[in-house]
């Protein structure tokens, strides 16, 4: 008797016949080690509490080789549990502007982690290779770019910043960008006085430049913040509504 294959059988038989084995995400094992305060420096660790780094860390999804912008990495504080997941043979590119950059503090970080090298410029003139990395990573900094200067207009190009992104990140590979969420009004005004950014804001502002939104993760959702203060107001630091969102170039 002749076999019969109904049609969903024939593709499930074709896709285990040819498919193509999945990178695996880092293990909690592999997170929990980079996380170790033997491998941080001790001004990073003690902030564990407030930023939660562990979802954050899975979510993003860093594999061993990638090459990766921590942009405006600040003192490092994801750098180097970056550092650790992709490992000796990738790659941390740490992005700082001079205003922010402690010369001494970064030479204890890259003496444990020297795969982390640094990039001292300005948010608006930091410009990474096209085609050169694997994830660019922004964590409470995105709003930055929209920030008002001291007549009320955007002090940066954010266009042109998120433009060289684009160009910079590989295809297929990906923005994580983790802010303070803020209700709706114009994005420089809010930026401005409470330093936070609306999420659809932010959305639009990457798929515009051509990214792919891919998916959130709900780790750092707060539900009892209002988003109408500045996330430095007193006792709210630690439990602002946070995004976090992934995206995709094509």
């Amino acid at each position: 008797m002749r076999a019969k294959f109904c049609l969903p059988g024939l593709v499930a038989l074709v896709s285990t016949l040819f498919a193509i084995p999945a990178l695996a995400s880092p293990s909690s094992g592999a997170i929990h080690k980079a996380l170790s305060p033997a491998l941080r420096s001790a001004s990073n660790v003690v902030l564990d509490p407030d930023r939660h780094p562990a979802p954050v860390l899975a979510f993003v999804d860093i594999q061993p080789g990638d090459t990766i912008a921590d942009f405006s990495a600040g003192a490092g504080y994801y750098s180097e549990p970056m550092a650790t997941l992709t490992g000796p043979t990738g790659k941390v590119i740490a992005q700082v502007s001079p205003r922010f950059f402690m010369a001494e503090q970064w030479d204890a970080i890259r003496a444990v982690h020297p795969n982390i090298t640094m990039l001292v410029e300005v948010d608006d003139d930091a410009r990474f290779a096209p085609d050169s990395l694997n994830i660019l990573f922004a964590h409470l900094v995105f709003h930055d770019l929209f920030l008002p200067d001291v007549t009320g207009q955007p002090h940066h190009d954010a266009k042109a910043v998120i433009a060289n992104w684009f160009a910079a990140i590989k295809s297929g590979g990906h923005v994580v960008i983790v802010d303070h969420v803020a209700g709706a009004g114009n994005v420089t005004e809010v930026a401005g006085r409470l330093h936070r950014i609306n999420p659809l804001a932010a959305r639009a502002a990457m798929e515009a430049a051509g990214f792919v939104f891919e998916s959130e993760s709900p780790a750092l959702r707060h539900s009892r913040d209002t988003h109408q203060l500045p996330f430095f107001a007193p006792g709210l630091r630690s439990g602002t509504d946070r995004f976090i969102y992934k995206f995709r170039k094509p």
